[in-house]
């Protein structure tokens, strides 16, 4: 049951509050790659869009530091934990949106009301990855698996070369499915070392005539992230990247890709959205045979309205971005995340070999930390403790096993350190 209450829309107790942490005195240095830039500086110089109906109570810049008293430590990989202060307000407003009358689940999604929703949604993403006015955003449906299809669909003729880095199990699905719409090559895989690894970009043997460069840029399953981009050898070529599970987690140079998509049930809503963010100049040029749900340009010219959306799943991402602008921003949350990382890698790379992740710490990923147990008979009884202490999803995906910790945005620091403090007293009773 604890496990069903804290995937619950409908909070039992929504008068608790929260008490929030900061990040102004932290205990351990941060330092960030080089290849972060500085976008974030303008964040307060962009525009901001106000929904049309009155605006009710804002959402606190404060993350929790404890859940409610019905709640566990989710750490899913997805669907994954949402900010609580972000599941009370959708609450709050679910039964009558800002005075409407209605719920969102029950307004036409060309009414004023969503629109206005959808648009602020938009701003506020804008605001967040200093997107580019050449660059359009699409709320659209079908996880982040379809858009595997819709990018060789719309950007190839089917004799175009496409050049794929697999690192991971994403990855390898991606190329697999491009391989119907055009001729994609595989430049290079981590397959043979069981994707713990991320190329030298300087020996990636590119195709110099290949119609894009795609990579998968966090792989949820594996826990590899790339910490930097390749640039695609074909000056006309473009860089393309699956973002799902690291999306929206640190600032990005959105100008460095053709294509951003991201399924958003990982970082930044409910399952059933997917947020594709493609350069205008891309759109349009679909093959013949492209279903008309599949054609960017058709989404693009009826603002993602062209069918009814997911409007609900829509209206949470936009309370998760206003959430994350008034956080302070990407910046922000970068900092939170890689404190976080750093006390859970650091208690497994501690351990002494009771513990052990797999992935070349230079490219370990922020937001999804995979490890094993030396005694693998032990994984199971970790995972039936833990859930005791209402600290749920811990088991590894199914193809690779072991143990996976998601700990994305919403989940709090407090979630990390509890769960560090467990598996130190679960070495000390087993080792």
């Amino acid at each position: 049951m604890a496990a069903t209450s804290s995937n619950s829309l409908l909070l039992k107790n929504p008068n608790l509050h929260s008490n929030g942490f900061s990040l102004k005195n932290p205990t351990t240095k941060l330092t960030f790659p080089s290849s972060h830039f500085t976008a974030q500086s303008r964040l307060n110089k962009s525009m901001s869009i106000t929904c049309a109906a009155t605006q009710s109570k804002d959402l606190s810049t404060n993350n929790s530091t404890t859940p409610s008293q019905d709640r566990v430590f989710n750490f899913a990989a997805g669907p994954a934990t949402l900010p609580e202060n972000v599941l009370q307000k959708a609450e709050s407003e679910l039964v009558n949106w800002r005075n409407s009358g209605m719920s969102v689940m029950e307004m036409s999604h060309r009414g004023k009301d969503f629109v206005s929703i959808i648009e602020k949604a938009e701003s506020d993403l804008r605001t967040l990855l200093n997107i580019p006015s050449d660059y359009a955003v699409l709320f659209l449906q079908g996880g982040a698996t379809t858009q595997f299809a819709s990018i060789p669909l719309n950007l190839c003729n089917p004799n175009d070369s496409v050049d794929y880095i697999v690192t991971g199990s994403w990855g390898d699905k991606a190329f697999k499915e491009a391989q119907k719409y055009c001729k994609p090559n595989v430049i290079w895989s981590g397959k043979s070392e069981k994707y713990t690894k991320i190329p030298s970009f300087d020996d990636l043997k590119q195709n110099p005539d290949a119609k894009y460069l795609h990579i998968c840029a966090n792989e949820t399953i594996h826990g590899v992230e790339f910490k930097d981009y390749p640039t695609p050898k074909n000056k006309d070529g473009i860089l393309i990247a699956d973002m799902s599970s690291n999306f929206c987690s640190k600032p990005v140079d959105v100008s460095k890709f053709g294509i951003i998509y991201a399924g958003a049930q990982k970082n930044v809503g409910p399952s059933g959205v997917t947020i594709v963010i493609i350069r205008k100049d891309l759109i349009g040029n679909a093959q013949d045979i492209t279903p008309v749900m599949l054609d960017y340009k058709i989404h693009a010219e009826n603002n993602s309205l062209y069918n009814t959306p997911p409007c609900y799943g829509i209206y949470m991402c936009g309370l998760v971005f206003e959430d994350l602008v008034n956080q302070g921003g990407l910046v922000e949350v970068e900092k939170r995340n890689m404190k976080k990382a750093e006390i859970l890698y650091n208690a497994i790379d501690g351990s002494g070999g009771f513990y052990r992740c797999p992935v070349e710490k230079s490219v370990r990923s922020l937001m999804n930390v995979p490890f094993t147990l030396e005694k693998s008979e032990l994984e199971a009884e970790l995972i039936k403790e833990a859930t005791k202490e209402k600290m749920v999803q811990l088991k590894g995906h199914r193809s690779v096993g072991g143990m996976r910790a998601s700990i994305y945005n919403a989940m709090p620091l407090a979630g990390v350190e509890k769960l560090v403090t467990f598996m130190k007293d679960f070495q000390s009773r087993h080792a």
